[in-house]
């Protein structure tokens, strides 16, 4: 019987997957995956967030958010969307929101002001928060430490960020999830700073149909439309078995872990 598995943060709405959603939950439930919070990016794909909240209750945690990427289209009314969304979604969650400074040409105009409002409601409601942030830790920590935070504490999605940040990090109430994205050799410098992860906030993620894995650990290959790798979310299994070889655990003892911390943060609270 394959061990629970839970992912923390992907995209399982997302338009590349191309309608086989039915097939990947099918995939992903017999490798054991339990429990999968799937994240809205913009308005334009929060209604098929809530379609599969409903289609699969038991297995997707919704979370809504506007992401950087798509601060610049938000409407007038977004908020308000949100906000009502997550009034007839009680278990829902937020984000994806953060931070970017990375994206070649993206604008940071707007992008502190969002993630504030984001953060704010996340507070006010004691929901779970999936954050992203690239070169912008600084700024991102600052804002943290000045504004409420959800009690539950908040998820540092595929966390990049520098080891010397994470203790303070994590006294501000951060989880922080490994992607097997990071499984490649060249992350060798993130895989390292997630030895420095408390116990009781590390968990694991595949932020499918994004970060795909080294080829060789890649259980579940797969294809976009457009002939790209896509990162299937059962691949899940091997994320685990990656990450636990790394840390020197066994794939049991960790999975026991990350499903306790996955579920203080995103069902009990």
């Amino acid at each position: 019987m394959p061990l629970p598995l839970y992912d923390a943060h992907n995209h399982l709405q997302d338009e590349r997957f191309a309608g086989r959603q039915a097939d990947l939950v099918t995939t992903c439930r017999s490798v054991g995956v339990v429990r999968m919070v799937v994240n809205g990016a913009c308005e334009a794909d929060w209604p098929q967030v809530a379609a599969l909240a409903r289609q699969y209750p038991d297995l997707v945690i919704p979370s809504f958010g506007c992401h950087p990427w798509y601060v610049q289209e938000r409407s007038v009314r977004w908020f308000e969307t949100l906000e009502r969304l997550l009034a007839t979604m009680p278990h829902a969650a937020i984000g994806e929101a953060g931070l970017d400074r990375w994206k070649v040409d993206l604008s940071y105009e707007g992008q502190e002001e969002v993630l504030l409002q984001h953060l704010r409601l996340a507070a006010a409601r004691n929901r779970p928060i999936s954050l992203h942030c690239l070169r912008a830790w600084g700024r991102l920590y600052d804002l943290l430490r000045a504004e409420p935070r959800p009690a539950r504490g908040f998820l540092l999605h595929s966390y990049g960020g520098p080891a010397e940040m994470v203790p303070s990090l994590a006294a501000l109430g951060a989880y922080f999830s490994f992607p097997g994205y990071y499984l490649h050799e060249r992350k060798q410098r993130q895989r390292e700073t997630f030895r420095c992860v408390p116990p009781d906030r590390l968990l694991v993620e595949t932020d499918a149909p994004d970060q795909p894995l080294p080829d060789e650990v890649c259980r579940h290959p797969l294809r976009g439309p457009d002939g790209r790798a896509l990162n299937h979310p059962a691949n899940l299994e091997a994320v685990y078995a990656g990450l636990a070889d790394w840390l020197g655990e066994s794939p049991a003892s960790l999975a026991a872990r990350v499903g306790a911390n996955f579920r203080r943060l995103f069902e009990n609270g």
